[in-house]
């Protein structure tokens, strides 16, 4: 699978498309991977830059990853949803399927994630896109874990566990496949913390799927 990554720091961070590779190469899944970020970019400030319809040109995509810069969809969510719906006029355009990565509340602001993810899901709703609902299960594992950190210092970007959590949910999401079970993760991350993280986003997504 050749997947292009859209975003920000938010999936620089702990460089999140490597990790997703890994854990899918344990499920028998080969994924390429490219990525297009600017620190605190928007996808309107991608749009603008060409950088998106760029790679589009230069390869072919089976999935194009779209996040948003991290407050918008709170913030405005009329514009977020006009930049997603020019994205996947592209992405659509170069034959490949939209993936919409909806991302976390700030550590200081959580009453914020009912409307990051409402942003999220109603455009992908909207376009038929793929949802992958790292925000959501972010928001559940906070809820019953204060071990591991998700949030880095700054109380916004992924600490290492955060991007392990974000890995776990795009597998399920995006690739259908368990976590359960599996041996890769960041050396920095205890395996009982990679282990809990990978049974709890399953538990989680399931309980999400169910409508729970």
């Amino acid at each position: 699978m050749r997947i292009l990554f859209v975003g920000n720091s938010f999936t620089a961070r702990n460089n999140l498309p490597a990790l997703l590779a890994r854990l899918a190469k344990e499920r028998g899944i080969a994924i390429e991977h490219k990525l297009v970020q600017a620190g605190g970019a928007s996808l309107r400030q991608h749009l603008n830059s060409g950088a998106v319809a760029a790679a589009l040109e230069a390869d072919a995509y089976d999935v194009v990853v779209l996040q948003e810069q991290s407050t918008l969809p709170g913030k405005n969510a009329k514009r977020m949803h006009e930049n997603v719906r020019e994205m996947h006029d592209l992405i659509t355009a170069a034959g490949a399927k939209t993936a919409l990565y909806m991302t976390w509340a700030w550590l200081n602001r959580p009453d914020g994630q009912a409307a990051i993810t409402t942003a999220y899901a109603s455009i992908a709703a909207e376009l038929g896109a793929t949802l992958v609902p790292v925000g959501m299960v972010w928001e559940r594992f906070l809820r019953e874990h204060d071990q591991p950190v998700l949030h880095d210092d700054d109380g916004s970007h992924p600490a290492l566990a955060g991007t392990y959590l974000a890995a776990c949910v795009f597998l399920i999401a995006l690739l259908q496949e368990d976590p359960v079970g599996l041996e890769a993760k960041p050396k920095a991350l205890s395996n009982e913390d990679a282990a809990l993280i990978r049974c709890e986003t399953w538990r989680l997504c399931e309980d999400l799927a169910a409508g729970r």
